[in-house]
């Protein structure tokens, strides 16, 4: 399981995730997505602690938490939903923003 961290601020980086994090607990791993145009942060992040008392523990201390200027929002990640193989499943709003300019 890992934890869904957002309302980050897209200065962030991964090093400065696991120092936080590394407060409540060993951090196996950080991933920062980026935005595929500009390689930018997204403003969210995935960890994963080394056991689950550590997430509950980071979640109930940073989650609201004011960091870097932004109130954290921290919880349990969500499993990402299947978008099957159904027509046109993997069409929907990620990609249509380019034509827009």
């Amino acid at each position: 399981m890992s934890i869904f961290v957002g309302n980050l601020s897209y200065e962030v980086t991964q090093d400065d995730l696991s120092s936080i994090f590394a407060e409540y607990g060993t951090v196996k791993r950080v991933q920062v997505p980026t935005d595929r145009e500009t390689g930018r942060p997204r403003g969210f992040a995935f960890v994963e602690m080394g056991t689950e008392a550590e997430e509950t523990a980071a979640i109930e201390g940073l989650d609201g938490a004011e960091w870097m200027g932004r109130d954290l929002k921290v919880n349990k990640a969500k499993p990402k939903e299947d978008r099957g193989g159904s027509f046109g499943g993997n069409r929907g709003g990620g990609g249509g923003g380019r034509n827009r300019y």
